[in-house]
């Protein structure tokens, strides 16, 4: 069989009714063709990427490539959706804009990736509607809204990667305290009622940077990119969620707030997210 290779079919100019505006959005799918899993229906692993417009500044195409090839991962189909100059309406919580009223069409945007795009994509390729086998990838506010799409929407996205996070968003910026207590990611996760967590109920990957930034809100030596994130990973913690199994934190010592350093952990989230064995795993 000839190598894997990944191509690109690009959805020029996809309207959006919920939005108004239009992109360009490239479904990247590996050839040849194929089952993923034996006695499985022949359909690819499903990732969208927000900002798809950092696809090769990521190396999501090579590393998917290198990876297959090494039989380690389950080559995914990407849905890489770029963003725009609304960028920082369209992307955060849905029905909770921040204090300043950033994020206000996160809602309509999760509509345009569930109801515009997913179909198309679905009614073109092979691709899995299982959510064990369907991942959404974002990085910092793009993560913020990656986390929003598969929290709120469990029944189609059950892996979730976050690269830097902007798990700030909040509601009140009066004070420290107002800050601390209004971050809205944090909230949500924190109001919800139980869950009866197991892997079923979703994976999360996250990635923070030494260097993502300086800023140290509560003044207590650790700055806002990793502790936002690792305190939303103890609100998980306490709704069930085990660290080190279906929730995953990376800290990269001297990670900028870049597609650098991001490119360099996109491995790591394939394995999780893809890994062979345990796509294997979740259909037994």
């Amino acid at each position: 069989m000839p190598a894997l290779r990944y191509h690109t079919d690009t959805l020029t100019g996809f309207p959006s009714r919920f939005l108004g505006n239009l992109r360009d959005v490239r479904i990247v799918h590996p050839r040849p063709a194929g089952g993923f899993l034996r006695g499985h229906d022949a359909r690819h692993p499903l990732l969208v990427l927000n900002d798809g417009q950092d696809l090769e500044a990521l190396g999501v195409v090579a590393t998917l490539e290198h990876l297959a090839r090494e039989n380690e991962i389950v080559a995914p189909l990407v849905v890489a959706i770029p963003s725009n100059g609304a960028r920082k309406m369209e992307y955060g919580v849905s029905g909770r804009a921040d204090y300043a009223g950033r994020g206000a069409r996160a809602g309509e945007y999760v509509r345009f990736v569930l109801e515009e795009v997913l179909p198309v994509v679905h009614e073109r390729h092979r691709v899995a509607r299982d959510p064990a086998h369907s991942a959404v990838l974002g990085a910092s506010l793009g993560g913020l809204s990656a986390f929003d799409l598969k929290w709120r929407h469990p029944q189609v996205f059950g892996i979730c990667g976050v690269f830097s996070g902007s798990f700030w968003w909040r509601e009140d910026s009066a004070d420290v305290s107002a800050q601390q207590i209004s971050r809205i990611a944090h909230r949500i996760v924190r109001e919800a009622g139980p869950t009866g967590v197991d892997d079923r109920a979703g994976r999360f990957w996250f990635q923070a940077g030494t260097d993502d930034e300086t800023e140290d809100r509560d003044g207590n030596g650790v700055i806002d990119a990793i502790q936002d994130t690792t305190e939303l990973i103890d609100e998980l913690a306490a709704k069930g969620w085990e660290p080190g199994r279906n929730v995953v934190y990376h800290e990269v010592a001297g990670g900028r707030h870049e597609t650098g350093t991001w490119a360099g952990v996109f491995g790591e989230f394939a394995r999780f997210a893809f890994g062979r064995e345990r796509l294997a795993a979740s259909v037994e």
